[in-house]
């Protein structure tokens, strides 16, 4: 279907653009996308949600590409845990931060235990050869509903390897099963800022490129990510950003500005995510910084804003808020890409535009943890994800934006690498390292607020 909501704007000179064309990102990342049905419309609040992890052992349904997201306020609470390997977590803050997460006494111990005896692996450490005969049988832990129909299936008819599949609701899932021993798997599918964690905390191994002949059709832009050690311990495998969804039929023109939360005329209509790296990294993009800042008074800022603006919104709510703006029920809110592009598969009048002040870019990779059984059947499936036709069928189905270039061309709805421009108002999301705990009190403060 056609797409008439207009350009996104371009950065402006203080943004170190300093490119006056408009971004057209937008207009073909939306058109024509259709992804699974609406997952529900629960109820809203500004009071605080339960763990992730234990909404979605309370049966909270997740769609395909809401997964993307990775971290509903995961960031801080996984390097925390990661950080107790090095003792720079005391054990009592260490326990404390696991109830938090709703894990049980015993399995905080057990992650405390497995976590202090891990090793850093050594700077040099070169990839083992994953040549030869094929193993039997492959075990992948991935986000649930993050695959292609017969992508696992296709792969077993072809390479005669019997492959069990499991899935996970949230980065601390995975990692309670990885620090306890990897659960057996020989493929998981940690979020961006997390694989240089797992990788300096011995958990996984390096990847050996000599076997992986077609990652080359990797786009450089996340094949050559310094912050996840440039394809040395994972795949890219799929990506996405931040930005503000909206109804073209209920505002006058597309939000330009983070500012736009702040209008009184959207009052009860607006949304934020339940997400603090989220929202107070927007609120400093909005003045200016980087959505990785770490200094206090920035982050005072940041507050402030946040409570200034949060009197205007619905609620703090991440996926679950397509169905409303579907509905018309929301006008305006900050949202995941792909969220975006399965509403407006739903809703032609739902369009996506990223701020001016610019906003998070996150991928997800494939990785190996270092105790897998069977590694050489483990860079065999990396490697044939890696083809255009199969990365361009797991984007299709499940409506991720595709690392593949190679798998542009085959794409039903595809969407673009980010331009220079675009590019510019982008950022990955880093460890906040020993600000973790200052980021966590000030989005405490703002949901209490």
């Amino acid at each position: 279907m056609p797409d008439t909501r207009r350009d996104l704007p371009a950065p402006s000179q203080s943004e170190g653009g300093g490119d006056s064309r408009a971004d057209t990102l937008g207009t073909s990342m939306i058109a024509r996308y259709r992804g699974m049905p609406d997952v529900g419309r629960p109820s809203v609040s500004t009071s605080e949600t339960p763990p992730l992890a234990l909404r979605a052992r309370a049966g909270e349904p997740h769609a395909a590409t809401s997964l993307l997201r990775a971290r509903a306020g995961e960031p801080s609470t996984v390097a925390s845990l990661l950080r107790a390997r090095a003792g720079k977590l005391p054990r009592r803050a260490f326990l404390l931060r696991c109830a938090q997460l709703g894990l049980s006494a015993s399995t905080a111990s057990l992650l405390l235990g497995c976590i202090t005896k891990r090793t850093p692996p050594p700077t040099d450490e070169a990839a083992a050869s994953a040549a030869g005969p094929l193993e039997r049988e492959l075990r992948i832990f991935n986000w649930s509903d993050y695959i292609g129909q017969t992508t696992v299936a296709d792969f077993e008819r072809e390479f005669g390897v019997r492959v069990s599949y499991d899935t996970y609701e949230s980065n601390e899932e995975l990692l309670a099963k990885l620090v306890a021993g990897g659960g057996g798997y020989d493929i998981i599918c940690p979020t961006g800022y997390i694989v240089p964690l797992l990788a300096e905390g011995g958990m996984l191994q390096p990847l050996d490129h000599g076997v992986l002949t077609n990652w080359g059709n990797l786009l450089p832009l996340f094949a050559e990510q310094s912050g996840v050690g440039g394809g040395r311990y994972a795949m890219p495998y799929q990506w996405g950003m931040t930005g503000v969804a909206y109804r073209t039929d209920m505002v006058p023109a597309a939000p330009e500005s983070w500012a736009a939360f702040a209008e009184t005329a959207l009052r009860g209509r607006a949304t934020m995510m339940d997400d603090g790296r989220e929202v107070l990294g927007a609120m400093l993009r909005w003045r200016g910084h980087s959505l990785n800042a770490t200094d206090p008074a920035l982050l005072e800022a940041a507050k402030r804003d946040a409570l200034a603006i949060k009197p205007n919104l619905r609620a703090y709510i991440s996926a679950a808020v397509k169905g409303q703006l579907i509905s018309g029920d929301i006008a305006v809110a900050q949202m995941y890409l792909n969220d975006a592009r399965m509403a407006r598969g739903e809703e032609s009048r739902v369009a996506f535009t990223v701020p001016r002040e610019g906003s998070t870019l996150y991928a997800d990779y494939f990785a190996i943890p270092r105790d897998a059984p069977n590694r050489r059947a483990a860079h065999a499936f990396l490697n044939y994800v890696l083809r255009a036709d199969v990365g361009a069928a797991i984007s299709n189905e499940g409506g991720g934006a595709s690392p593949n270039g190679a798998a542009l061309p085959l794409l039903h709805d595809p969407v673009p690498p980010p331009d220079a421009a675009l590019l510019a108002r982008l950022e990955f999301q880093r460890d906040l390292g020993a600000a973790t705990d200052l980021w966590d009190r000030m989005w405490t403060e703002v949901k209490a607020g």
